[in-house]
C-alpha cells in the first residue's frame, strides 16, 4: 500500500536536533534554541538563526534552549521548535500528517514521556512514537543489538549522559546522569571567572571546549588560546591567553561525574553479558564524545576498551531513523500514541 503520510525521526537534543526523512537520511541540523518576543510571546527565529542571538538579544526577545538535561524545559516552546522543524521537512499546507519518532532518554519519567508525545502530537504529528536514545545510539551505531550477547552503548549529549548495556534487542541495565557538554561549558566558564576575573559566553566557552578541551592531560599535548571577554571589575572588554591544562583542570569534575555513571552500569551488568562487554570493548557515541582523549580517559577508568562510533554526533537520530523504517523490528522497543 502506498503511503502518503512522511515519517520523520527527530532526535531532540538539548545542544542540537537533527531530523531524518525517511527514504531520504537526515535533512535538518539545527541548534535546539528558539527566540520568542517577550511582548507577545510570538516565536520569532528557530535553530541556527535562534542560536546567533544567544546573549546578543534586546530586551523585548529571548533566545532560549527549551530542554535542558535532555528534557522538556519548557513545553510550549518545545512545541513551538517541533512544529518548525516538521514544517520545515513537511511544508507548512501539508494534506496528510506525518509519522513521527522522537528518542528520550532512557531515564526519563513516565510524565515527562507524555510530555514529549504530547508535543509531538500537537506539533502536528499524526502517530507519535519513542524511543530509547541508548537503543537509537546503538542502532545508529551499527550495533546488532537483537543478538543474545551483551553490548554497551555511552550516549553523551549536551544536556545528558546515557549508559546502557543491550541485549536482545531491550535495554538490561541503564544509567542516565544530567551532564553533558553544557555542564563542560558551565565548568570552563566559571574556571575562567574564578581564575582571570573574565567573563565568556556559551559561544566562547564551547569554542574553547571544542579547540583545547583534553579529558586527559599530556605535556606534549600542551596547546593555548586567545579568548576574549569581559572584565569582571572594570567591565571593560579584555584578551588573555589560557592554555588545555586548565581547561583539563576546569572540566576534571563534570567528567569525574560521567565516567562514575558508566562504572555504575559496569557494576550492574550481569557476568555474563559483562565478559561480552570486555571482549567487545564500550562503544561512545554523541557529540560530547568527541572531546580529545576522553576514550582514554574511559579506558583508563574502567580497564574496559572504548571506541568512538563511526558518526558519533548522528549515532542517535540514524537509530531512531532506521527504527521507524523497520517499525516491525523494533515494536518491541517503541512505544507509540
Amino acid at each position: 500500500m502506498f503511503k502518503f503520510s512522511k515519517r520523520i525521526a527527530i532526535d531532540l537534543g538539548t545542544a542540537n536536533s537533527l531530523v531524518y526523512l525517511a527514504g531520504t537520511g537526515i535533512v535538518l541540523n539545527e541548534p535546539s534554541v528558539v527566540a520568542v518576543s517577550t511582548i507577545d510571546n510570538r516565536v520569532l527565529a528557530v535553530g541556527n538563526e535562534a542560536k546567533e542571538m544567544l546573549g546578543r538579544t534586546p530586551g523585548n526577545i529571548t533566545a532560549t534552549r527549551p530542554l535542558r538535561d535532555g528534557v522538556i524545559a519548557d513545553y510550549v516552546i518545545t512545541e513551538a521548535m517541533m512544529r518548525y522543524f516538521i514544517d520545515k521537512v513537511c511544508g507548512s499546507s501539508r494534506l496528510f500528517k506525518p509519522e513521527v519518532m522522537v528518542c528520550v532518554p532512557a531515564g526519563v519519567t513516565s510524565v515527562e514521556r507524555r510530555a514529549v508525545l504530547d508535543a509531538t502530537m500537537s506539533a502536528g504529528a499524526k502517530t507519535a512514537f519513542l524511543i530509547d536514545e541508548p537503543l537509537a545510539a546503538a542502532i545508529g551505531s551499527n550495533i546488532p543489538i537483537a543478538n543474545p550477547s551483551g553490548n554497551m552503548i555511552v550516549d553523551i549529549g549536551g544536556g545528558t549522559v546515557e549508559a546502557a548495556v543491550i541485549s536482545l534487542g531491550g535495554v538490561v541495565v541503564h544509567n542516565s546522569v544530567r551532564v553533558g557538554g553544557n555542564k563542560l561549558d558551565e565548568a570552563i566558564t566559571s574556571f575562567v571567572r574564578k581564575k582571570y576575573g573574565l567573563i565568556i559566553g556559551e559561544h566562547q566557552s564551547e569554542a574553547i571546549k571544542v579547540e583545547i578541551g583534553n579529558a586527559l592531560f599530556g605535556e606534549k599535548d600542551l596547546k593555548q588560546m586567545e579568548i576574549r571577554g569581559r572584565d569582571g571589575a572594570t567591565g571593560m572588554p579584555r584578551t588573555i591567553l589560557i592554555n588545555s591544562k586548565e581547561i583539563s583542570e576546569a572540566i576534571y569534575e563534570p567528567l569525574k561525574k560521567i565516567v562514575s555513571a558508566v562504572k555504575a552500569v559496569l557494576e550492574q551488568t550481569p557476568p555474563e553479558l559483562a565478559s561480552d562487554i570486555i571482549d567487545k570493548g564500550i562503544v561512545m557515541s554523541g557529540g560530547t564524545s568527541q572531546l580529545y582523549n576522553l576514550d582514554k580517559l574511559m579506558t583508563q577508568e574502567t580497564g574496559v576498551p572504548c571506541h568512538i562510533a563511526e558518526n558519533p554526533l548522528l549515532s542517535v537520530v540514524l537509530g531512531t531513523g532506521m527504527a521507524l523504517e523497520n517499525l516491525d523490528l523494533y515494536k518491541r522497543s517503541v512505544s507509540k500514541r
